[in-house]
């Protein structure tokens, strides 16, 4: 039986590689694929992501999206915080906000809702939220939100209330939070159980979380050019993208953990430029050991594309963002547009660098995850 594209074309790849050959999420496409002829594109395989050039996306979406800076900060809100050992839960009873700043200044009136976390979990996992309350500064709730958490587990937590107007148009602008440390917190104290007021603060929670530790990603990478013999044209290549294991990734669901890592190479974010491993659970330093690879590429896109990495937790049906990687030259822009996602760190640009000048080379590097603002997938 002959071998197959990709299978012709391990026999040069280190012996671990192959071992996970099974795990290779594409081929490359046949020889003498036009980077820049988007029609081709078309008729290409769905497995074998290219980088086309018709467009350029800047397009982003946040992972914490809000406005942070357009209301001021004022009030307070009343709630209290319980551990109920029977049913394992914590229970948070937010009661009541007042004085609110008025997101409607003409009319003296904010539409109110209250948003908690157990951070450092940040994502839609570990987020309760109350209804929301219109027309008023001074809105009631009297909502009991509750987490199935183990107590001990609360001494890793902040409990963070956030206060948010939602607008006609569901957009969020930022009232006010109050963070409590559950580490020191005296659960016995009754005193602790009863309803208190707390003054609104402004917003400190995304600092942290960038400076939160979000685990590191061990990868390679190589370049591999691909001249077409006897005819004078610019080369097309691949990007080989090895991700081989992540480390001390953080938890979101106490002692749980499901994970995987997508890649798609910017400014392509159409569907088909979408990869992704297997997800492995259990563990906090998962073991990939994954191949990918995107061709197309010629000498002078190795500075206008991007490897943009993000790392998941799965679980049930929703994907928890972990931390992620860009991998490009960190310029800003692409194609001479100016682009968020080209926002590299000098670690990973002169990670990209050394990849471009040692063709055929896996180069290989350990990366400190962190948080990215996520390209939108067009159709």
């Amino acid at each position: 039986m002959p071998r197959n594209i990709y299978q012709a074309k391990i026999d040069n790849l280190p012996e671990e590689l192959v071992r996970s050959a099974e795990d290779v999420s594409t081929v490359p496409s046949p020889p003498g694929h036009p980077f820049s002829r988007p029609e081709q594109l078309k008729r290409m395989s769905k497995s074998v992501p290219a980088l086309p050039q018709d467009e350029v996306s800047g397009s982003m979406t946040s992972i914490c999206s809000g406005d942070f800076g357009n209301l001021e900060v004022k009030g307070s809100i009343q709630f209290a915080v319980e551990y109920v050992n029977s049913m394992k839960e914590l229970h948070v009873f937010v009661a009541q906000c007042e004085n609110l700043a008025a997101a409607d200044v003409r009319k003296q009136r904010s539409d109110t809702y209250v948003k908690i976390y157990l951070l450092p979990d940040k994502g839609k996992m570990g987020k309760k939220k109350t209804v929301v309350v219109k027309k008023t500064l001074n809105p009631v709730f009297n909502e009991i939100l509750r987490y199935k958490i183990e107590k001990q587990m609360l001494k890793t937590r902040k409990l963070n209330l956030s206060v948010w107007h939602r607008d006609t148009f569901k957009r969020n602008s930022f009232l006010g939070e109050v963070e409590l440390d559950l580490e020191t917190w005296d659960w016995d104290n009754k005193q602790n159980k009863v309803l208190k007021w707390y003054p609104l603060k402004q917003k400190t929670a995304p600092v942290a979380l960038e400076a939160e530790n979000r685990g590191e990603m061990k990868l390679a990478l190589q370049y591999v050019p691909q001249p077409i013999p006897g005819k004078n044209l610019p080369t097309a290549g691949e990007v080989h993208i090895w991700v081989k294991e992540c480390l001390d990734l953080p938890l979101l669901r106490g002692s749980h953990l499901n994970s995987f890592v997508k890649c798609t190479i910017l400014p392509d974010t159409s569907k088909k430029s979408r990869q992704r491993t297997r997800a492995i659970g259990k563990t906090t330093n998962p073991v990939f050991n994954h191949t990918m690879v995107y061709d197309g590429f010629r000498p002078e896109d190795m500075m206008e594309a991007c490897v943009e990495l993000t790392v998941w937790d799965h679980y049930k049906l929703t994907n928890q963002f972990l931390g992620g990687l860009r991998i490009g030259s960190g310029t800003g822009k692409s194609y001479g547009i100016e682009v968020d996602w080209m926002d590299s760190t000098s670690k990973e640009a002169d990670f990209w660098e050394k990849m471009v000048n040692s063709p055929n080379t896996w180069i290989e590097a350990t990366l400190p995850l962190r948080m990215l603002l996520i390209a939108k997938i067009s159709k």
